[in-house]
């Protein structure tokens, strides 16, 4: 990864895209520096991944919940302060919110921040 000068991110200033899930949608809204994408994903109430990711993260639950599926079926739901590692390629993973979310993550490193929907 290239290195990144000190930058502040206005969120509020972020363009949304909007992208169906397999149920509800998920809102993007991306940063692209040199080998390092940062997202901050909202998900609908209900939302459901429409894919299996291979990227690695890290990811953190600021607030509220979601839980991420492995392909082998396991189910590791995140909340306030919990994190969880993976590599690229180690564990194919998907996530789902039955309250809505908000995640922020990045191509190979990843935060989350999910709160539940009013």
């Amino acid at each position: 990864m290239s290195q990144i000068p000190f930058s502040h991110i206005n969120w509020t200033s972020i363009e949304k895209v909007e992208y169906k899930g397999e149920k509800g949608f998920s809102i993007w809204q991306t940063i692209q520096y040199p080998g390092l994408r940062i997202r901050l994903v909202e998900y609908s109430i209900n939302y459901s991944a429409d894919h299996w990711c291979q990227k690695g993260h890290i990811v953190h639950c600021i607030s509220g919940e979601f839980t991420s599926e492995l392909s082998s079926g396991e189910k590791i739901t995140l909340v306030k302060d919990d994190s969880y590692v993976v590599t690229d390629n180690a564990s194919s993973h998907r996530s789902f919110s039955i309250n809505g979310a908000i995640k922020k993550n990045n191509t190979s490193l990843s935060t989350l921040k999910n709160e539940l929907s009013n």
